[in-house]
């Protein structure tokens, strides 16, 4: 099956509130494959699989929901330091589908441990026996049906046939396109930096356009590297980037039982094993690893379901850096707050509700409010400045930022969410349709 072209069309014409798409092309070590398994009634490529020919180390953040999909279950289980597959499934999310759901991942493995393992003996020089434990899972979907454990299984054989070493921008882009469900544009994104003297990639992908919230990770995001660093050196590094990254957005303020974000590290640059978080080597590796998980994120949230606005929520000089989270998600998940910037309104009074609320330490006499930069907030009062219809036509922007100065302290916290349109409705009533 072909890419969603119809979908990629769409993502290139629409009037986007992200910039254009990266060049995405070879990185050593990592190989991918799509297929349509028909688990959708659409043309369009439902499994995807990355596999690393010669193991892979990894890290994953997953959701903290009570409520975990198997598939998670299925990776938390598996011990192991090297990855050799990362097998994703669309339209199902295999959640709340208790031993059917865990018990046909474990089938899919053995079949795909054996289908890679005569793989290694046909392409490498020193093959590897590839173990079930070798490989994860990412599922997204619905939540609670049966999982279509015939249709996968049926079509590991020709998914494993059409590995591609080299990679390029279309292969990322069916990558991308393969892991959506209501997406309506991939997500890609790349930076280059060095360890040493080193040239290193990163590349990543993800898929995410509503139940998004932050709970250690959101949504389903994948990012790779060439560079060789430990697994314990990159749980720390992708642990420490998700906060100010997929752990700052919000579409709806629901958090998914399926959410993971995985890196994964070939080794194939070469440089000399990170293996120690203070290395100072790392400093341009995790500038650019930041870089990329924001965005992506970034991404997630201007595909946001029924997304009119991106909103960027940047609170200031709150008492605790946590404070500063509480105060931008109470902005960020008001439905009231949200529909008002979907109506270009620039209800000020809706703001301060939502700080209210939070709970958070507010200097009440020396708080501001700016939409853009204009103030309409200032050192506690209405600003005497302040211009209803300037502020109106502000709201009719594509990207909408709030600064809010809370002054309690010196903490600062930037969040990012959407707007709530009727589309937003329609999706998600239609969803399961």
């Amino acid at each position: 099956m072909g890419i969603n072209l119809s979908n990629f069309l769409t993502s290139q014409s629409k009037n986007r509130k992200m910039g254009e798409f990266q060049d995405l092309d070879h990185l050593d070590g990592i190989s991918i494959s799509t297929v349509s398994a028909n688990l959708y009634n659409t043309n369009r490529d439902d499994l995807v699989m990355f596999y690393f020919r010669e193991g892979a180390n990894f890290a994953s953040v997953y959701t903290q929901s009570k409520i975990i999909s198997e598939n998670i279950k299925w990776n938390l289980n598996q011990k192991t330091k090297k990855i050799f597959s990362l097998l994703v499934n669309t339209r199902n999310a295999n959640s709340f589908t208790g031993d059917q759901g865990y018990q046909s991942l474990q089938i899919l493995a053995e079949e795909i441990s054996k289908e890679l393992t005569k793989k290694q003996k046909e392409d490498e020089e020193y093959p590897e026996k590839i173990k079930t434990k070798n490989i994860i899972f990412g599922c997204t979907g619905t939540i609670g049906e049966k999982f279509p454990i015939e249709k996968i299984k049926l079509k590991i054989p020709e998914l494993i046939k059409n590995i591609k070493y080299t990679q390029n921008k279309y292969i990322w882009m069916k990558a991308a396109l393969g892991i959506m469900t209501t997406d309506t544009q991939p997500k890609m994104a790349m930076e280059h930096c060095t360890i040493g003297t080193t040239q290193i990639k990163i590349y990543g992908i993800a898929k995410g356009s509503g139940m998004i919230y932050p709970n250690m990770a959101t949504t389903l995001g994948y990012i790779f590297t060439d560079a060789d660093i430990s697994n314990d050196v990159l749980n720390k590094l992708l642990k420490k980037n998700v906060e100010s990254t997929f752990n700052a957005i919000s579409c709806d303020g629901d958090t998914s039982t399926n959410d993971m974000v995985t890196i994964f590290s070939t080794g194939k640059a070469k440089n000399k094993t990170i293996v120690n978080i203070s290395d100072k080597k790392l400093k341009y590796f995790n500038e650019a690893l930041k870089n990329v998980l924001l965005n992506l994120a970034k991404r997630v949230v201007s595909d946001g379901e029924g997304a009119s606005k991106f909103i960027t929520i940047k609170i200031f000089k709150s008492k605790t850096e946590q404070e500063a989270k509480q105060i931008a998600f109470s902005i960020a998940n008001s439905s009231l707050v949200k529909t008002a910037i979907a109506g270009e309104d620039p209800n000020w009074g809706r703001i301060i509700m939502a700080l209210g609320k939070s709970g958070a330490e507010i200097n009440l006499k020396k708080m501001s409010i700016k939409f853009g930069d204009i103030y309409i907030i200032k050192n506690g009062k209405l600003s005497n400045q302040y211009n209803e219809k300037e502020t109106a036509e502000y709201m009719k922007n594509i990207n909408i930022e709030m600064n809010i100065n809370v002054a309690s302290g010196n903490k600062n916290f930037t969040a990012y969410t959407m707007d709530f349109t009727k589309k937003y409705i329609e999706i998600n009533s239609d969803y399961r349709s």
